[in-house]
């Protein structure tokens, strides 16, 4: 490995650790984004039932679906728009790490036997 490969391990270490939090994050929004439908959902159908007669409550929890509904909306809309940022970003890192692992200029075992004894 020359000198200006040294540190090339290193950076392809940084990336997959830089990687592998990315991936955290697009879990974590997926999941955020799973209880905002669901919040959503809820909401709806509570404002639906009331609309129709169904049930009858108080302003209170007419209230908190409405909330459930809004808050579920803006949860959902921020997790979409950082889940995309992630997905951006981890693919802008793999591609750098896939590119600095060509760098390394990797052999395979059988290439690197023939290399030895050729030697």
């Amino acid at each position: 490995m020359g000198m200006a490969n040294c540190d090339l391990p290193d950076q392809i270490a940084r990336l997959e650790v830089d990687i592998e939090q990315l991936a955290e994050t697009l879990e974590r929004c997926r999941k955020a984004m799973l209880v905002a439908k669901v919040a959503i959902g809820a909401g709806a159908i509570w404002i639906l039932a009331y609309a129709i007669g169904v049930v009858m409550f108080g302003s209170a929890t007419m209230i908190g679906a409405i909330a459930a509904v809004v808050g579920g909306v803006v949860l959902y809309g921020s997790n979409a728009s950082t889940s995309k940022e992630a997905a951006a970003a981890m693919k802008d890192a793999e591609r750098l790490r896939a590119g600095l692992i060509d760098r390394l200029d990797p052999q395979t075992v059988g290439a690197r036997a023939r290399n030895q004894l050729l030697q």
